[in-house]
């Protein structure tokens, strides 16, 4: 009997691990990425693509610091390979950022949120042959982030801005997933925020010339390491070690919870209690994900588990998802 307990228990509970950190990390991931809306504010009045130049520039550094220290080697990639991780920064990181400073000027904040509230559906759709439970869980999740986003309301041009943002959020996640194989967490995000710097501030020049950088005041400088760091660093390494274990569809059930993390934030930092809308919105994107985790089916065909993608880690160095 006793033999039998030792060997139980030393199987059973790296199992329910393993089975866990794809959910948690994908639903940290996409609250964190939630919390922007409520720290934007501490840097509206800061230049936008400048600022977003300088968050993009600190997570570099921290996820290239963070790449050496786990003894994760430069890799060498394909003419293929290089394709996809500059358009994945491009349309992912540096358009995406465009679309929803252009949505939200000409629609606010809650039709760029309605719109993004669609993303667990369409990654639903993308993501292989999705179950009809799960189909019905990402349609849930996304009323419910519709509902705690708000009806937005503006003109056609704050529409067609915030499609393009939706259309970025895809590739964000979409494009990632031939790379994450060969290059792990930890690379795909070092290397697109690498890439996406200097697209940023072109972009800033062309916007704001050399008004575009200015010596932040210290909400400024604490509200940008924070999304350097937390956001970009942190939940870019969670979103993308998430995504091969749960594959794109259930994953993207966890963006309903952008909202969520905006919901929170707001309540925190006292810029408004949460009303009524917020809670119900709240709950259906809880209730959604339940629903889609608990469907038969596995990861996405072409979207290699964890184990996997450590044995096709280039140079035999540590895997980025390796824990």
């Amino acid at each position: 009997m006793n033999v039998d307990v030792s060997t139980t228990r030393p199987t059973t509970r790296p199992t329910a691990l393993r089975e866990s950190r794809g959910p948690v990390q994908a639903a940290t991931a996409m609250f964190l990425v939630g919390t922007l809306a409520g720290v934007a504010g501490v840097i509206g009045a800061y230049p936008v693509y400048g600022g977003q130049a300088l968050r993009h520039l600190l997570a570099a550094a921290a996820l290239i610091t963070v790449a050496r220290v786990a003894g994760l080697r430069f890799v060498r990639l394909t003419a293929r390979e290089t394709a996809l991780l500059a358009t994945l920064s491009l349309t992912g990181l540096v358009i995406f950022n465009v679309c929803v400073v252009e949505a939200t000027r000409h629609g606010g904040p809650a039709l760029v949120g309605t719109v993004l509230g669609t993303v667990p559906l369409a990654l639903a759709l993308l993501g292989g042959r999705p179950s009809p439970r799960l189909l019905g869980a990402a349609a849930l999740v996304a009323a419910g982030a519709t509902v705690a986003a708000g009806l937005g309301s503006g003109d056609l041009a704050g529409l067609l801005w915030s499609l393009g943002a939706l259309g970025c959020e895809l590739c964000f996640s979409m494009l990632a997933i031939p790379l994450l194989p060969k290059l792990g967490a930890v690379r795909v995000s070092a290397y697109s925020v690498t890439l996406a710097v200097p697209m940023l501030v072109v972009a800033g020049l062309l916007a704001d010339g050399t008004a575009m950088f200015r010596v932040p005041t210290v909400s400024e400088a604490a509200g940008l390491a924070y999304q350097a760091l937390i956001v970009t660093t942190v939940a870019f390494f969670l979103w993308y070690d998430a995504l091969p274990r749960l594959g794109p569809g259930r994953a993207g059930l966890f963006a309903g919870l952008i909202p969520v993390g905006a919901i929170v934030t707001g309540a925190v930092l006292g810029l408004g209690a949460p009303s009524m809308p917020d809670l119900l919105g709240a709950a259906l994107v809880v209730t959604g994900i339940v629903i889609g985790l608990s469907s038969a089916g596995s990861p996405a065909a072409g979207v290699r588990r964890p184990a996997e993608a450590e044995r096709a880690a280039a140079g035999g160095s540590r895997p980025a998802g390796a824990g």
